[in-house]
């Protein structure tokens, strides 16, 4: 079972709210938002396999991630109101596409389903830069971070998912990079349809989801709508945390 935190009650009728983090993150990085959308009912942030406080596991696929959430949302009760971000976004559409009764609307956040060219090697050779041994406090690790040429907002980013007392990564650092085809990747064999309300929101200086992707993403999901962030990147809901916030109060609630 995976690793999560839940904010808010039942006093709604609304189905719970699962938010789900992206690569070399964890469910802590979503801590503000859930607490402010738990008005509305429960919001669980889960860490993912790798991640966080969850399993270590020797593979890490989306269609595991998706069992993974599966066994989430069984526990918590479904079906769930879904919003992944990048990694966690293909993660949600993955279970979207394979159990799609567990949801009932689903967000994706800065992500289409195609595989990309890029990697992200370089942040696992950062982080192993790291002297884990000589650390006393976080700031240790950002500086050092910073001398393996990492930008100062994913500095903290990172050590977020740092266990300074115990000198160690909240990451599984080996499986992570022996995987990471598939993490930038997608499964071929994920065809769906996935016909619940479904919101694609993305950060308009981003370059995540073109508008070449948006004939494989209709096909999967015949009822996506889209939306932009003005001057948000990637990292959309940490660059405009309200506004991100507000995007998914009028589509959840609609």
């Amino acid at each position: 079972m995976l690793s999560y935190s839940e904010f808010g009650t039942d006093a709604t009728n609304t189905p719970p709210l699962v938010i789900v983090h992206g690569l070399y993150g964890s469910g802590r990085n979503w801590g503000v938002i859930a607490k402010r959308l738990s008005d509305r009912g429960r919001t669980i942030t889960p860490d993912l396999r790798n991640h966080g406080n969850s399993p270590r596991m020797p593979t890490h696929s989306y269609p595991e991630l998706a069992d993974d959430l599966a066994e989430l949302a069984d526990h918590i009760g479904s079906p769930v109101d879904l919003c992944g971000h990048s990694m966690g976004g293909k993660a949600a559409m993955a279970l979207a596409l394979t159990q799609p009764h567990l949801i009932r609307k689903l967000v994706i956040a800065d992500i289409a389903p195609v595989a990309y060219a890029h990697t992200q090697q370089a942040m696992i050779d950062a982080m192993r830069t790291v002297d884990l041994a000589s650390l006393t406090r976080r700031s240790d690790a950002e500086s050092q971070l910073a001398a393996a040429g990492i930008d100062r907002s994913l500095q903290s980013f990172f050590t977020q998912s740092l266990d300074v007392p115990k000198k160690a990564w909240r990451l599984n650092l080996d499986t992570l990079e022996a995987e990471m085809d598939k993490i930038i990747g997608w499964p071929e064999d994920l065809h769906g349809p996935f016909d619940g309300p479904t919101l694609f929101l993305s950060g308009g200086a981003s370059d995540y989801v073109l508008p070449d992707h948006r004939p494989n993403i209709r096909a999967l999901f015949p009822r996506a709508r889209f939306a932009k962030l003005p001057g948000a990147g990637h990292w959309l809901h940490a660059e405009k945390p309200r506004e991100f916030e507000a995007s998914l109060r009028v589509f959840l609630d609609a």
